[in-house]
């Protein structure tokens, strides 16, 4: 498995990506402004089943709207984050946040697509959805912890 690693750092886009002054700082940037909108999305509606956000609005339709964000955000932090990962694929490899942070990451989008999806779209407040909704907190918060931590070990 190193030896992937190893290749994915010496690709040719990559090395070129390393050695421009501006490529790297633009592809971060715009990872994480995908990070804020998955934070808003999923915020949205796991504060909604917890009941501690619009309580006016039935839970399906926050998680139907939300779920339009969710899409557009993984549709930028996946490639963007694969390239940022590409860029130091050898240091990944031996930090074990990064290990973490990619297990919490399939975690996280499975519960997601599957039983919170379900939770949600069935619009019930129960203490079920609040287990729902904390479990997706700590997966996703679990995420960018160690998302973090990989960017600054």
């Amino acid at each position: 498995m190193l030896s992937f690693f190893e290749w994915c750092q010496q690709a040719g886009l990559i090395v070129a990506m390393r050695r421009s002054l501006w490529l790297f700082p633009v592809i971060e940037g715009v990872h994480l402004m995908g990070l804020a909108l998955i934070g808003g999305a999923v915020l949205m509606v796991d504060l909604r089943l917890l009941g501690l956000g619009l309580r006016n609005q039935p839970v399906s339709t926050v998680a139907r709207d939300a779920q339009r964000w969710l899409m557009v955000s993984l549709a930028v932090m996946l490639p963007t984050g694969f390239l940022l990962f590409m860029a130091s694929a050898v240091k990944c490899y031996y930090l074990p946040a990064f290990w973490v942070k990619m297990a919490a990451l399939a975690a996280a989008l499975a519960f997601t697509f599957t039983i919170r999806r379900r939770v949600a779209a069935a619009g019930l407040a129960s203490n079920s959805a609040r287990t729902v909704a904390l479990v997706s907190l700590l997966l996703w918060g679990t995420v960018a912890v160690a998302g973090r931590l990989v960017g600054f070990p």
